[in-house]
């Protein structure tokens, strides 16, 4: 697992094109595991804060503890009502909580109510981009410690 920064490093036009529709739009889908090891997903909200991909919930949320129980997730950006071009983008990897009251503070957003919220680092483990281009569809796959793989179908 790494950080958002490690990986912009190691694949920074990827990257820059998996932020780019993590930020075309606020609202993503966020699939967590439920106790009994069954998916669940629920809206979420990404925001990119100096070497991280970070996600925030409200507190007792049931996404905030599936991710206290089991970190594994998998987070899948809007598509929008695109052609695909632009690509649909997915990450997947292992949440860690932020309990740091000082971390907590320095990240709370603007306009945000006081009180207590959940915050979690996405480290990534998966990353990938798909997208149609001259009538191909072109999938883009990264994981940590590899090359960015290429896979052009008809």
């Amino acid at each position: 697992m790494t950080t958002w920064e490690t990986f912009a490093a190691a694949a920074p036009d990827l990257a820059a094109a998996v932020r780019a529709r993590f930020e075309a739009h606020t609202h993503h889908v966020l699939a967590t595991l439920r106790k009994d090891g069954s998916p669940r997903v629920s809206g979420t909200e990404v925001t990119f804060k100096g070497a991280d991909l970070t996600i925030g919930s409200m507190p007792e949320a049931v996404k905030a503890h599936d991710l206290q129980r089991d970190g594994r997730y998998a987070l899948h950006a809007n598509p929008g009502d695109a052609d695909m071009s632009e690509g649909d983008a997915k990450i997947s990897g292992r949440a860690v909580e932020v309990t740091d009251e000082a971390a907590l503070e320095a990240a709370r957003e603007p306009g945000q109510p006081a009180g207590p919220f959940h915050l979690f680092r996405m480290l990534i483990g998966d990353v990938v981009l798909t997208r149609v281009a001259n009538d191909r569809l072109v999938i883009e796959h990264w994981r940590p410690g590899q090359e960015v793989r290429r896979t052009e179908r008809t």
